[in-house]
Formats: C-alpha cells, sequence, structure tokens
C-alpha cells in the first residue's frame, strides 16, 4: 500500500515518516488549511446559516503539495490531533481534495493517537475509523457563533466606543470577571479586628498559642473590633493561669492531585513556573511533537489538549514498577488510583496529561531540552508519577490550654509518611495563613502552661485579589466556559486587545477595557453572563456528542441577538457609552463636567465642547487631579509674563499665565546644548531634545528653519575615514555600543562597547 498521511505539525510529520517506513509519505497541514473569509457574510444568517470557506493564503501550497503526492497514493490517512479542531482539520482536508477531485478512487482513513511512539502509531494504523462527523459540526457551530459575535457587535464598539475594537463571546466573559473583580476591590471597605497571640513555655520548650475563647464562648472574627477591646482581652490572658486541659491527636491522610489535564497544567506551570498560558502549550506542543532521543524520534508526553484525568493501563503498570523501584513498596497503593473527571463532558476515551515513558526521567531528559522544556516536562512527569504514590500520612494535635473561662489553643501536626509529597506538592493561588504545620512540644494534660508574652495583633478584612492567569483559568472552568483548546488563546487575545494590563502578574483592566465591559453588561447583558456562555458551552457539547443539532441552536442564538444589536445600533448614543457625567461643574462655563474616554484613556472634560474646551486628567483611582498651576521662575518670549507649570497630554511644560490672550509656551526643561554644529545649515547646533513619547532624539537649535535631525547621539569626533565633523553614538543590543559616522555615504564604524 502507498498512502499519503497528513497530520497538523510538521515537527509530527518527520517522526510518524520514520515510525511508518517504506510507502508512507507524511505531510503538515500546518494546523488549518481553510476559514471563513474575513467579510461579512461568510456564515449566511438568511440561508440557514450556510457556511462559505476559502483556502487560507499561505496554506494553498501546503493543500496543493498534498493533491500532488496523492497521485501516486492510493489511500489518504487523516491523523490530524484527537479533539474538535483536529476533526475538523481533517474534514477540511478531505472535502477540499474532494472538490479538486483528488480523492477519486482514493481510500480515507481517520486514525489518532494520545502520544507520539512507535506502538501509539502502528496500534492507530491498525484500527482506523471515519471522521466524527459531530465533533465537526461542534467545531463548525463554535466557529460560526465566534463569526456571528465578532462581526455584528465588533463594528457596533467602532461606532459607539472606538474604531480597532472587538467582542468575542468568550473573550468577553472574562474580561466581565475581570473589571467586576476591579469594582469589588474598589468599593471594598476593609473592617478591622483584632487577635490575641501568646508566646508560651512547657517544660522547658515554648510554642506559640492563639486566644480562642473568653467567659466561655468561643471568640468570633471581629470579636475584638479594635485596640481597646484587644488590650483589654491581652490583660485578662497576661493575669491568668493555664493548665493544658486537652489533647486531641488524630492522624490524616493527605491525597495526591490527579495528573494533568490542560487547565490544571497551565494553573501550576502559572504559579510554580510563571509561565504564561500561552507559553504553557508552546512549550507542551514541542514536547509531544517530540525530540531525538538517542538518534530516535520520540514523542515526550501524551497530547497536552485533554480535559480528562485518565491514565492507561500500560501507564499505570509502568508507573507502579517505578515507583517500587526508586521508593520502595511502601510508597506504592494496593490499586492503582484511578481519578474520574468533575466535567459531564470530559472525553474519557482520552488520557490526562502524562510522559509517554515514565523511565525517561527529568534528569535523564536534562540533556536534550532546552531550559523551559526541561522545567515543563518535570512538572508533568512528576505529577503524573505522584498521583498513583501511596497518599501522605500527617499526625495533627490541637492542644486547649485553660485559665477559668479563658481558652488559649495551639495547632501542630508533624508529617509522619511522606507519600506522594516526597516527588510533588500541588501549587496554590494564595499564600495560606494557616499554623496546622508548626511542630509542638511534648506535653500532657495538667501541664503548667507559663504565658511568656501576649501580642495584641491588629488586622484588617482584604477584598479577593485580582485574578492571576492560573486563578482566571480556574473560574473559567469552574463556570464551565471554554474548552482546553481555549483557555490560552483567550487570555492572549484580552491583552493584545489592550483590554487588560499585568500588574505583578495580576490582571488589571485598562480604562479601554472597563468602557467596552460596561456597554456590553449593559446592552449585551446576558451574552457576557456566565450561566448563558456555559450554556452554549453544553449545547456545542451535546452537538459533539451526537444528541442535538448545530443549526437549531445557531437560529436559538442568531434571533434576538440581532434584534438587540439592531436595536442598539439605533437607540443608542455613542455619549451615552463613552461619556458618565458627574457632580462636578465647569468652572468656565458652568456646564457639568463628564468623564470621557480619550485616546490616552480617562479624562474630566466640558459637556459643553467644541465651544468649552476645559478638560484636565484623571489619576489612577479615576478622581479628577486639578492642582494649582505653580508659578515658574521662567518669563513669556512674547509678553514677559510669568510661565505657570502645566500638565499637558505628553507630561509637563510651561505655559504663560497671561492665557488664553498670550498662547506662549515653552519646554518645561530647556534642551541641553551638545555644542556640535548642524552640517546642513552650519548656523545651528544639536540640541537634546525629548519626543512625546518621551524617546531622546538631537535637533537643530534653529528649528523650524532647518529641520535636520538625529536619534543618535552626536560626538565632537571626526570620522577617521571622511573627514565627516561628527559621529554618532549607536546603541544596539546586538553589537552593543558604536561609533558610526554621521555621513550617509560613508559606512565606517567602530565597536565602543560589547554587547551585555
Amino acid at each position: 500500500m502507498s498512502a499519503v498521511v497528513v497530520v497538523e505539525s510538521p515537527a509530527k510529520s518527520k517522526t510518524i515518516e520514520k515510525y511508518l517506513g517504506k510507502g508512507y509519505k507524511v505531510l503538515a497541514s500546518y494546523g488549518h488549511i481553510r476559514a471563513f473569509p474575513k467579510k461579512d457574510g461568510s456564515v449566511d444568517t438568511e440561508h440557514d446559516f450556510a457556511l462559505t470557506y476559502q483556502v487560507i493564503e499561505d496554506k494553498e501550497k501546503r493543500i496543493a503539495a498534498i493533491e500532488k503526492a496523492l497521485k501516486r497514493a492510493d489511500t489518504l490517512i487523516l491523523a490530524s490531533d484527537l479533539d474538535r479542531e483536529g476533526e475538523a482539520i481533517a474534514w477540511h482536508v478531505a472535502d477540499e481534495l474532494q472538490k479538486r477531485g483528488a480523492l477519486e478512487g482514493k481510500e480515507i482513513r481517520r486514525i489518532t493517537f494520545h502520544e507520539i511512539t512507535k506502538k501509539a502509531i502502528h496500534a492507530a494504523m491498525e484500527n482506523p475509523s471515519e471522521i466524527n462527523m459531530p465533533l465537526v459540526d461542534a467545531q463548525q457551530a463554535r466557529s460560526a457563533l465566534d463569526y456571528l459575535v465578532g462581526f455584528t457587535l465588533s463594528p457596533l464598539l467602532w461606532r459607539k466606543i472606538r474604531s480597532g475594537l472587538s467582542a468575542g463571546r468568550v473573550q468577553s466573559v472574562a474580561l466581565r470577571l475581570i473589571c467586576e473583580r476591579e469594582i469589588h476591590i474598589r468599593e471594598f471597605q476593609p473592617k478591622e479586628y483584632w487577635s490575641i497571640e501568646a508566646n508560651c513555655e512547657v517544660r522547658n520548650a515554648s510554642f506559640t498559642a492563639q486566644l480562642e475563647a473568653m467567659e466561655g464562648k468561643k471568640l468570633s472574627k471581629f470579636a475584638l473590633p479594635d485596640g481597646v477591646h484587644a488590650r483589654a482581652a491581652a490583660g485578662k490572658v497576661e493575669q491568668g493561669s493555664f493548665k493544658v486541659a486537652d489533647i486531641q491527636k488524630k492522624q490524616a491522610k493527605q491525597q495526591p492531585a490527579p495528573p494533568f489535564i490542560t487547565s490544571s497544567l497551565q494553573m501550576d506551570a502559572s504559579r510554580k513556573l510563571g509561565f504564561t498560558a500561552r507559553k504553557t502549550m508552546q512549550v507542551a506542543q514541542k514536547l509531544y511533537e517530540g525530540i531525538e532521543v538517542d538518534g530516535e524520534p520520540v514523542g515526550l508526553i501524551t497530547y497536552m489538549r485533554t480535559d480528562s484525568v485518565a491514565l492507561s493501563e500500560e501507564a499505570l503498570v509502568d508507573m507502579r514498577e517505578h515507583i517500587v523501584a526508586q521508593w520502595g513498596k511502601d510508597y506504592l497503593p494496593a490499586k492503582p488510583r484511578v481519578f474520574k473527571s468533575k466535567s459531564k463532558n470530559a472525553q474519557e476515551a482520552h488520557e490526562a496529561i502524562r510522559p509517554t515513558s515514565i523511565t525517561r526521567t527529568p534528569e535523564a531528559m536534562r540533556s536534550v531540552l532546552d531550559a523551559d522544556g526541561h522545567k515543563l516536562y518535570t512538572l508533568i512527569w512528576k505529577r503524573a508519577l505522584a498521583s498513583q504514590m501511596s497518599p501522605a500520612v500527617l499526625d495533627q494535635v490541637r492542644v486547649d490550654i485553660t485559665s477559668g473561662d479563658m481558652t488559649l489553643k495551639a495547632n501542630g501536626s508533624i508529617l509522619a509518611f511522606p507519600g506522594f509529597r516526597t516527588l510533588y506538592i500541588e501549587g496554590t493561588d494564595e499564600p495560606t495563613k494557616d499554623d496546622k504545620d508548626k511542630l509542638l512540644p511534648a506535653m500532657e494534660v495538667g501541664d503548667t502552661v507559663d504565658v511568656e508574652q501576649v501580642i495584641p495583633k491588629q488586622h484588617f478584612t482584604e477584598p479577593k485579589p485580582r485574578f492571576s492567569e492560573a486563578t482566571l483559568v480556574k473560574e473559567l472552568e469552574g463556570y464551565g466556559i471554554g474548552r482546553p483548546s481555549t483557555y490560552a488563546s483567550i487570555l492572549n487575545v484580552l491583552r493584545t486587545r489592550e483590554y487588560v494590563e499585568m500588574d505583578r502578574k495580576r490582571f488589571v483592566p485598562t480604562d479601554v477595557g472597563e468602557i467596552v465591559n460596561k456597554f456590553l453588561t449593559t446592552y449585551f447583558a446576558d451574552i457576557v453572563e456566565t450561566g448563558f456562555t456555559a450554556d452554549i458551552e453544553n449545547k456545542l457539547d451535546a452537538v459533539a456528542r451526537g444528541e442535538r443539532e448545530w443549526r437549531p441552536l445557531l437560529r436559538e442564538f442568531w434571533q434576538p441577538f440581532k434584534a438587540r444589536v439592531d436595536d442598539t445600533m439605533e437607540n443608542v448614543k455613542r455619549s451615552d457609552v463613552t461619556h458618565e457625567e458627574t457632580d462636578e461643574i465647569c468652572t468656565e462655563c458652568g456646564k457639568p463636567m463628564a468623564i470621557k474616554l480619550g485616546r490616552y484613556g480617562k479624562f474630566l472634560a466640558c459637556t459643553g465642547y467644541p465651544e468649552c474646551k476645559q478638560a484636565r486628567p484623571l489619576n489612577d483611582n479615576g478622581e479628577s487631579e486639578a492642582p494649582a498651576a505653580e508659578v515658574s521662575d521662567q518669563k513669556c518670549d512674547i509678553c514677559g509674563k510669568p510661565m505657570l507649570i502645566k500638565q499637558g497630554r505628553y507630561g509637563k511644560f510651561l505655559g504663560c499665565s497671561a492665557y488664553p490672550e498670550c498662547k506662549g509656551i515653552q519646554p518645561l526643561e530647556k534642551p541641553k546644548d551638545t555644542g556640535i554644529a548642524c552640517p546642513d545649515c552650519g548656523k545651528g547646533t544639536f540640541l537634546e531634545k525629548k519626543s512625546r513619547r518621551g524617546k531622546i532624539f538631537y535637533s537643530c537649535s534653529t528649528y523650524p528653519k532647518c529641520k535636520t535631525a538625529l536619534w543618535n547621539k552626536p560626538i565632537d569626533q571626526p570620522c577617521p575615514e571622511c573627514g565627516a565633523s561628527f559621529v554618532t553614538e549607536k546603541v544596539t543590543k546586538r553589537r552593543g555600543v558604536e561609533h558610526v559616522c554621521a555621513s550617509e555615504v560613508c559606512k565606517w564604524s567602530e565597536q565602543i562597547e560589547a554587547p551585555d
């Protein structure tokens, strides 16, 4: 048999071709070969959602190569990935080749595999199937929905807010979550409370306890609301005579986390490695596609877009053998641990993310992987293996220490048996304040406890923190929004559209992001509502399972959505969206001032514009800045009156105090004169100036008569080659610091400092 095998990635093609041997030509589609044309009407809502596809411009040569190879083959084997996108790619390739007449008399097979290993590839070849059309339909429905939302809402955003904006069915929900968290943080009112900590001693050993009860009643969180109450309670503790009243000991088992799925891999890589979701998937893709190990192509991990926590029988056997060999029988449970996915839509036929061979340890792979690849492989290897290890055992102790009607409590624990913790501990999103891991000294009921020091501690309630990548993915997953293949792209779109910024690896909405979110939540509340979006995901999953048709799903969504878009386009004014009136009155004309969205964010401006142009910036908290103008020691060049230090769009500058009668302005800092003569006019010298964007440049002092300007710093040194009066200093990452001839004709240069 001669066959053409089509995979998605060129990195896979070489590996799979080596495994299959002679008679097989493996070619890559490089992802999707067709897409909706970037114009309105690709999803024809007037003709029952007929879909129009076209071959992506740079993929024409890929499909042509497959078509050419098929002329010498009798079979087409579609081996794209085993998720919805992969199934759709397989269908698009086959459908396009069918339309070109390239499949006449050819056999078509569909194969899937979880890992790129010789055994897995040959097993897939022995068990071919057909294209799963319900999966294809689900992918088409998702693409059509996203297209309809994007191509319908985005022009509305251009008209009502600003050109260049976009809305997405899932990205807009993620933006809503980020914005609502920001509002929660702004509106949060901290509440004060106090706790009492006691440094104690028993049997010449020290430990710490907390005041838990007074007057026989357990203290609630806000029982000590201020310092007065706290100091009074501390005084009573200082006067008490305490004894150990009760010791409770129990043994607790801590079970390991399941092996990674896509979302949990992105979360832990964010927490432990600082990777973005996008970077995690890029690195994981390379590990899946494989590398050469000892001259042989090897895929190192199973498919990384999965929501299943299942492990194959073969993998379980290998892991259990490795655990016994490495740590002994105590670290091996009696039976393999079987995990169940929480999501009802998880594809259990798939596997979790695991190493293709547990014997390829991270240490063994260190020399063949780059730094990022090795870090992520280590994380995957440890998590998968730890999931099959014995639970950790902790001896937990709680001690109650009493004096009359007062009770101090001390908690502690000892790791009696490390189990899986020897290898791996799951990361957390927020630092814990638990004291259960503290060791306590040996003591018995009736022992006298000396209170050495009593410390009242002040606390304030805190708002929920901003979302990190890990916590946002967790939130989306908890609502059932998005799927394994979508999380990385959702977060990336929010950044590239500048709807959010990152502050200490946390999402902060920009002014534009907040305006877009306000618009969508006001006029399209259900579209950005978590329950609605999750319901759409469930319906798409039902399509994928073959339980419902995809066109009725689109009809059900489109009709009310389009009616609302039309109504908003006609009846909502731009000012309704971008203007927010305040209680402040314009000092020039008496009209209300409003918060508006400008090119560089929000600012306060008079609603009487354009007749009244009064405006000023807002600070980071969205509050109006109206500082008194500071008088400088400079005089106006035009009228001689004092100059004021003013704040403009591009920073501070000097403006005449007689404005608007005199419109004289000057830079706040006078340009530094380099003393190097301008070669073009011969009259001026180069002045060091700062552009509106803050970049340093050098221009002739006679500007605007002479417009000669340089980005590189002029150096008072003649060119040794052509004799030009000066050279310039050029700084680049690749070549470090160089001196370069100022003449455009002469190519002389000299390296002064090597690059860092």
